[in-house]
């Protein structure tokens, strides 16, 4: 039972591995701040996503809700500010 196991661990690793290969290629090609960049341009559809639940929850209790939604604005508009100033200094 023990070695099905292993060789079921293994087997569901294997793609695991392949893709973090492939990943670290892709991002060792294509530079720190082609990297950054796409690190930033997630953090942006994170947020986005974070928006979308906050204004889908339930009613705001205490302005906290309200609070959480323009604070994640304000994070918007910062990672859009340093994407552009990557874009405009570096070509990203």
């Amino acid at each position: 039972m023990k070695r099905m196991t292993n060789a079921m661990t293994r087997r569901a690793l294997l793609p695991a591995a392949a893709a973090g290969i492939g990943e670290a290629a892709l991002a060792g090609s294509a530079g720190d701040a082609l990297a950054h960049q796409g690190n930033m341009e997630r953090a942006l559809w994170q947020l986005r996503a974070a928006l979308r639940s906050l204004h889908e929850a339930t009613p705001d209790r205490g302005g906290h809700k309200a609070t959480a939604i323009g604070l994640i604005e304000q994070a918007m508009g910062e990672v859009q500010a340093g994407i552009d100033f990557a874009a405009s200094h570096f070509g990203d």
